[in-house]
């Protein structure tokens, strides 16, 4: 019993080895061995176990995986499954594919990068604009010396938050004496700078609030709060947001904040971001609704060229009625066109006929963004008795 004993283990100490060795004998005859070298080598690799992630003869996923994606990697970084679920995460992390930055067998940088940190950060996150003056870690590619990879407790990935990450490097005296009038519990600076870079000196951002230069006190020792303060200087804006349908009654909490920065933003207005980015931020049943859509409005440059961003008396802050708002671009209509205004009313809501009556706006599944087939169901809704 006991030589059987020692003839197991002797057999599973040689399969052990030649599972080991298997790719050098068996796999790396057809598979370059350069291809799997490199200053890191994934540890599977470097064992030569391709079979900790292949199966060697068939296999339900492209390259012959075990598993797909993600699933595959955190069989054994399964410590790495639990942390990377928690708070802020990474788009390619949420989506397991940990293949957007890592190489699966070697690279020529640490972490099995499979470009350089920028390239690999800059591969999504493109940035259109190429600054005159830079912060240094952007400048120097080093991405990671302020956002972390994988996922945070904070927006935007960050290693710390608000001024706790700038003061890390930023020390020096003089940067506080700077700041004395700004109040420090709700001190960011990226309020004002820019934190990749910025045209202007001190990477201040490209817009600053008027009132910024007279001093903090010009808003911050009324006693008026929100939009209210706002609206002390911005009259028109009080009058549009009057309007039948306003932005800021539409929801309670709305402030002029959701929108605009009180103090300083590289867009115009002080827009928090991009115009259509920033509606969409809160109008994404709108996107998403309006995204398979076979027949979508031709691009505008921007939400605001037809709704007004504060408020009108037109249904959807419309900046005027059907026709009128329409016919801004689409100036002509075939040699017979469907009557409308006046006095063609659609009986089933009683309102003036308008471009709106029959077409959608956003998009549509029918061809000239009608609301249904022209071919008969949408004209027999009002010519029933043909």
């Amino acid at each position: 019993m006991r030589n059987i004993s020692i003839f197991l283990l002797w057999i599973s100490v040689v399969g052990m080895g030649s599972t080991v060795f298997a790719a050098e004998k068996i796999c790396y005859k057809c598979h370059p061995i350069a291809t799997f070298q490199g200053k890191s080598v994934h540890a599977p690799v470097a064992k030569g176990a391709c079979i900790s992630c292949h199966n060697p003869h068939v296999a339900k996923y492209e390259g012959l995986l075990q598993q797909k994606g993600a699933d595959l990697c955190y069989s054994c970084h399964q410590q790495e499954r639990i942390a990377y679920s928690k708070g802020k995460v990474h788009k390619p992390v949420q989506d397991g594919d940990c293949g957007a930055c890592h190489a699966p067998h070697a690279a020529g940088r640490n972490a099995l990068l499979r470009k350089p940190l920028a390239q690999t950060c800059l591969g999504c996150h493109q940035e259109e604009n190429v600054y005159k003056n830079k912060h240094k870690p952007y400048a120097d590619g080093n991405c990671g010396a302020c956002h972390l990879s994988h996922n945070s407790s904070r927006e935007q990935l960050l290693k710390s938050s608000g001024d706790q990450l700038c003061l890390q490097c930023h020390k020096d005296p003089e940067v506080l004496a700077g700041h004395k009038g700004f109040p420090r519990k709700v001190r960011l600076c990226s309020t004002c700078h820019n934190p990749h870079g910025s045209e202007k000196k001190g990477l201040m951002r490209a817009f600053v609030h008027p009132e910024d230069k007279k001093g903090c006190n010009s808003c911050h020792s009324k006693d008026i709060r929100d939009s209210d303060l706002c609206f002390s200087c911005h009259a028109e804006v009080k009058k549009q947001v009057m309007a039948t349908h306003s932005h800021l009654q539409a929801n309670d909490g709305n402030s002029c904040m959701g929108c605009h920065s009180p103090h300083a933003a590289d867009t115009k207005n002080l827009l928090r971001g991009k115009e259509n980015q920033l509606c969409w931020s809160c109008h994404s049943e709108t996107a998403e609704r309006m995204a398979p859509s076979l027949h979508k409005h031709p691009a505008v440059k921007s939400c605001s060229e037809c709704h007004a961003p504060h408020g009108a008396n037109q249904v959807a802050m419309l900046k005027a009625e059907g026709n009128a708002l329409c016919s801004r671009c689409h100036e002509t209509q075939g040699k017979f066109s469907h009557p409308v205004g006046g006095e063609i009313v659609d009986h089933r809501t009683d309102k003036v006929m308008d471009c709106l009556t029959c077409h959608n706006p956003m998009g549509s599944d029918h061809r000239f963004h009608l609301k249904q087939s022209g071919k008969k169901t949408l004209c027999v809704q009002c010519h029933r008795s043909y």
